[in-house]
């Protein structure tokens, strides 16, 4: 499950969890993480359902979180972001090591050229990330299928899980204005897995729309 929660005053905690807990969520990433995000998530149980975790809170939409049924290992915050943009490896069950990765590129409303370089240092990320160890990517990628950036992300081992699953464009963005929400920019990426099923809820008091997958690993693929 990916959600971007709206820092401090965004969604409410109580209502995380409980999507967490009716998706019965192995791997959790989360965009625009705060400390006081942090000690809602915690009062509210999150640990309790994902007690390992990788965190690097931030002022506003900063900070990125990565919450884990299974133990994590070789966490990395990667330098040169205007966000967090995390990895780690999760020792999952039947599977082995499985690369988990929580990306927040800096929104082009801001500047667009490094909007783009963002994202292709992102791309340089997922090309390093060894091809015979599954890999699962969630994040606010503040970008749809119409951006050449984002395609090229998919151009490896790396698929979209919404495409897999034929979900289509599932549109997360904005949740906070008049009517549905407009554009697809919250997406899970799997690499060495298919996506058997994509959905995404409603997170009251946020601006997305949280996304969840259910991923089919395939170890040494």
């Amino acid at each position: 499950m990916h959600a971007n929660i709206l820092f401090d005053r965004g969604a409410d905690p109580e209502v995380v969890v409980s999507r967490v807990r009716d998706r019965d969520v192995d791997l959790l990433t989360v965009n625009e993480l705060t400390s006081a995000g942090v000690d809602g998530l915690t009062r509210a149980g999150l640990d309790e359902l994902l007690p390992h975790r990788y965190l690097v809170p931030g002022e506003l939409a900063s900070g990125t979180g990565i919450w884990s049924r299974f133990p994590l290992s070789d966490t990395v915050e990667h330098d040169g972001f205007v966000f967090r943009q995390l990895s780690a490896l999760a020792d999952v069950p039947g599977a082995g090591p499985v690369a988990v990765h929580a990306f927040h590129p800096v929104p082009p409303v801001f500047d667009a050229q490094d909007w783009a370089a963002e994202l292709s240092r992102l791309q340089d990320i997922l090309d390093r990330s060894p091809a015979d160890v599954p890999a699962v990517v969630g994040g606010d990628f503040n970008a749809t299928y119409d951006h050449a950036q984002f395609r090229a992300l998919l151009s490896g081992r790396f698929a979209d899980a919404a495409e897999q699953a034929g979900a289509g464009a599932v549109r997360t963005y904005p949740t906070d204005k008049p009517g549905p929400p407009l554009v697809a920019i919250d997406h899970i990426l799997v690499g060495n897995g298919t996506a058997v099923a994509f959905d995404s809820d409603d997170l009251p008091r946020a601006d997305h729309r949280s996304v969840v997958a259910r991923i089919r690993l395939d170890p040494g693929e």
